[in-house]
């Protein structure tokens, strides 16, 4: 827990620690579909070339078998990091023949949500529960939702900072403890000002008329083209109601004062049986429709834009993995596809991340009650539906703030931070990238979703006409660039011994798939 305020942390560091900071690590998934030339979404197969789905590392699926997942390694260089990230789309764009990825956050051009073919992880134990594990999100909340694309940004601070964070607030717990309570001070700060994150980057105003399949809403859409819906001063739509979102949780009340209190209420969710889905035959039936009848299936069912994480060995939940050794890094789970961007994600959003992340981390954080966690979804709220009018109020700290001023304050904080960094990195940029973006605040049409909409309005083009030409765009700008990082011999036999991989982890299974998924629940 840092218990000094900002500028006090920063005039330490800076005195005593000027270069602690340097060395924070990244890693990035994106997710994208895969969409044949007319912008339908692909019902083929996992590309054969790119390898196994199960035991590739960095090029795997998400829900369905449509929806891949690009993961790079960690990395201390952003730029390597993009570097990474585009050769891998690289190299699967070149084994998908015609199909396309489609750009942004949310579907189109879907007619029906069974046109959704689930991710087939192939026959192991481990590969059907996967797979099972998504059949049970389909029948619980729909496909069409689990159909939308978006970026984690992966980060984790480098160990000079937490020793010295630990020397400068004479800590008495250990340092595991102390780096835990950190991670989860900033996780609590990053929740309070998320809605920032959807002004800026929230890349999914609009959306095709087919995503709400029939579904009534009450959202002032303003129509374009034949079948466009969008939201004139809208920021994220996938961060709303229509979106990645699941109203079923709402009454989870998993909290981020502590590890163990955090800890406690998701496992508290993964026991605990569901009124809403009891009707759903589980892993036990002769033919199940999901893994259990839980309010969760398993932990990674729940939905939060900020998640703490450790690397959890084979078997192993990812809370007994936090349990035995502290909060090892922090998934960001609240970025939209940047559709400005190749990758997905560009290179300026990661210096702000950059900056913004160790603001909330260097930044005082209070316990976080119940009222303010549902104060900062409905904050979150209303910049997802009305961020980019300059007249929206949001409520801080008990009093309506408008959005332009406590946005400002936010930038007064980040300036020192940047300037703290770019002295450790030997830099100007994070300065830089703070002193542009602050400019976006007064300035609305700057953001993603401005020129967004913008793109859209100004030609009077479909959404999914628009994502579609990118992607053609897109395509062939990979298809025309040289590896950066990786090779194309590299990543053929990384895909190779993918396959040969997930051949081992079949072979090793020795108890049924019931027997599995009996051991698995009994340890969770």
């Amino acid at each position: 827990m840092i218990k000094h305020d900002l500028n006090k942390t920063l005039a330490a560091l800076t005195a005593q620690f000027p270069n602690a900071i340097n060395g924070i690590k990244r890693g990035i998934e994106r997710e994208a579909l895969r969409i044949k030339p007319s912008g339908h979404i692909s019902k083929l197969g996992h590309p054969k070339g790119v390898g196994s789905a199960l035991t590739n590392e960095h090029i795997t699926t998400d829900f369905s078998e449509s929806l891949l997942e690009f993961i790079t390694p960690v990395s201390t260089s952003a730029e390597q990091t993009l570097a990474q990230l585009k050769d891998l789309q690289k190299f699967t764009l070149s084994h998908m023949n015609d199909e396309l990825l489609w750009p942004i956050s949310m579907p189109c051009f879907i007619e029906h949500q069974d046109d959704i073919v689930l991710a087939q992880f192939g026959d192991s134990n481990i590969g059907r529960m996967k797979t099972l594990y998504r059949e049970g999100l389909k029948n619980r909340y729909g496909s069409m939702m689990q159909a939308i694309a978006g970026v984690h940004f992966n980060i984790s601070f480098p160990e000079t900072l937490w020793q010295s964070l630990y020397q400068l607030n004479e800590s008495k717990v250990s340092l595991s403890d102390f780096i835990s309570q950190g991670y989860l001070g900033l996780i609590r700060n990053f929740k309070r000002e998320l809605w920032l994150i959807s002004y800026l980057f929230g890349a999914s105003p609009a959306l095709c008329n087919s995503f709400l399949q029939g579904r009534e809403t009450d959202l002032p859409f303003k129509k374009l083209g034949k079948g466009t819906l969008y939201l004139e001063v809208g920021t994220a739509l996938r961060l709303g109601n229509l979106g990645y979102t699941n109203s079923a949780q709402s009454s989870l009340r998993v909290m981020y004062n502590s590890l163990e209190e955090y800890v406690a209420g998701l496992k508290e969710a993964i026991h605990l049986s569901s009124d809403l889905y009891g009707h759903l035959d589980d892993y036990k039936s002769a033919e199940p429709k999901q893994l259990n009848k839980n309010i969760l299936q398993i932990e990674n069912e729940f939905y939060s834009p900020i998640r703490p994480k450790r690397n959890a060995a084979s078997g192993e939940t990812p809370t007994d993995a936090l349990l035995r050794g502290g909060i090892e890094y922090i998934e960001v789970r609240a970025l939209d596809v940047n559709p400005f961007s190749e990758t997905g994600i560009d290179l300026q959003q990661i210096r702000f991340l950059d900056v913004f992340l160790t603001y909330c981390l260097l930044s005082e954080s209070p316990e976080m009650d119940w009222k303010e966690q549902k104060l900062s979804t409905a904050n979150l709220d209303a910049v997802v539906n009305d961020g980019r009018d300059p007249e929206l109020m949001l409520t801080k700290e008990g009093r309506a703030t408008s959005l332009t001023e406590w946005a400002h304050a936010i930038f007064d904080k980040l300036h020192p931070v940047a300037q703290y960094m770019d002295k450790a990195y030997g830099v100007s940029y994070y300065s830089e990238t703070i002193k542009e973006m602050v400019t976006w605040v007064e300035d609305p049409s700057k953001t993603f979703s401005g020129r967004y909409v913008a793109a859209l309005a100004n030609e009077n083009q479909d959404n999914g006409h628009f994502a579609l030409a990118l992607a053609q765009q897109y395509k062939q700008s990979h298809l025309d660039a040289d590896y950066q990082f990786y090779d194309q011999a590299f990543l053929a036999e990384q895909a190779a011994d993918s396959v040969l991989k997930e051949r081992e982890v079949k072979a090793a299974d020795s108890v049924s798939f019931t027997a599995f998924l009996d051991d698995y629940f009994s340890k969770a």
